[in-house]
């Protein structure tokens, strides 16, 4: 399994129309194949940084089968306009733990 890991810094007083929107998105990546599961956290400290934690089966589940797809048009449209700067997104694979 991939964890994708994104930091999302929504601008300024539009915290309420991005977990809206959201809201709506996490349908879209939910139903893509490969996709295990997803988690979205605000920061305590900086109430307009949330955290993206999404598994993948497989990086190309996220880097190929989500990001090339009609689908990903339509979670950027619903998402990508309230980022402040543009988020970095890295993957991460599991070493120790026993979380998966």
């Amino acid at each position: 399994m991939i964890l994708e890991v994104a930091i999302l810094n929504v601008k300024a007083n539009q915290k309420d129309e991005f977990e809206a929107a959201f809201s709506t998105a996490q349908k879209i990546i939910s139903s893509m194949s490969g996709y295990v599961s997803h988690q979205l956290q605000q920061c305590i400290e900086k109430d307009n940084r949330y955290l993206l934690l999404v598994n993948w089966e497989t990086l190309e589940s996220h880097t190929v089968g989500f990001r090339q797809s009609k689908q990903y048009q339509q979670w950027r449209e619903l998402l990508h306009h309230f980022y402040e700067p543009f988020p970095e997104v890295a993957h991460y694979k599991h070493i120790y733990g026993n979380a998966l």
